[in-house]
């Protein structure tokens, strides 16, 4: 890769701002521009609420991690139980605190991938405890009670739609009228529908037509549901280097201007 791979190209960057600074700063090395309109807020939920909840569950066997943001609110109610990583990113979160992740995808980053591991095929009567976000995918859950588990959800921190001001929405717009808004990254679903739900009418109608880059099949078959048209790529991973090395392989053949 090259310092120029991505001259002239502008991301709109959704992830929350904290979580974005290392895809923020692959672009910019790669000669990009990013802009940063983060679609979500993380925030943690209330300590004593969750603590009398983890309290109240029956002890793990495993502990299921599907997020860094599960290991940054979570990591102290493992009570014992083997550590399990839904991808890379969340194991090195864990590995970093101190912790061993016993269960990792061998390859993959969601719960399909974790599901093919041989720890969590013959786990009848086992006590799992995933540690989550307020909702989302009932995948994990749903398989491994199948397989005889006693599943247990911990949530432990909450997704919100951000409060974005009209100057800040008014910017993007400009920007995205000028042709410098070339690419979009979504991480998930839900990060797809609230950008759909937060930007201006215009901007909204550009969706389909600006080049959408995600590491999520799952975000690209709901981007093909909602936008018909539009130029949805799947990177290989999640990872910061992946996620640009797709947004490369766009140009310089797309410049993805807006009409």
């Amino acid at each position: 890769m090259t310092n120029a791979s991505l001259e002239g190209v502008g991301v709109l960057v959704t992830r929350p701002r904290t979580q974005a600074i290392e895809l923020v700063s692959a672009i910019e090395a790669a000669g990009g521009t990013a802009y940063c309109f983060p679609v979500m807020e993380i925030a943690a939920l209330d300590a004593n609420v969750v603590a009398t909840e983890a309290a109240r569950l029956a002890k793990p066997d495993i502990v299921v991690f599907v997020s860094r943001n599960a290991v940054e609110y979570g990591l102290r109610y493992t009570h014992g139980g083997k550590i399990a990583a839904i991808g890379p990113a969340t194991a090195a979160a864990i590995e970093s605190a101190g912790h061993i992740v016993e269960i990792q995808p061998a390859s993959g980053f969601d719960s399909e991938h974790l599901l093919l591991e041989p720890a969590l095929r013959d786990i009848a009567g086992q006590h799992v405890r995933i540690i989550r976000g307020n909702n989302g995918r009932e995948l994990l859950a749903e398989e491994l009670t199948e397989r005889g588990a006693v599943v247990e959800y911990l949530s432990v921190y909450e997704r919100r739609l951000p409060e974005i001001s009209a100057q800040t929405l008014a910017d993007i717009e400009s920007r995205w009228r000028q042709g410098d808004i070339n690419v979009i990254t979504a991480m998930s679903v839900q990060t797809l529908q609230n950008l759909h739900a937060l930007l201006p009418e215009w901007c909204k109608r550009q969706i389909e037509s600006t080049p959408l880059v995600t590491p999520a099949g799952r975000v690209l078959k709901e981007a093909l549901d909602r936008y018909p048209a539009s130029r949805a790529i799947l990177a290989s991973g999640p990872q910061a280097n992946e996620m640009v090395e797709a947004i490369i392989a766009l140009h310089p053949n797309d410049s993805g201007s807006a009409p």
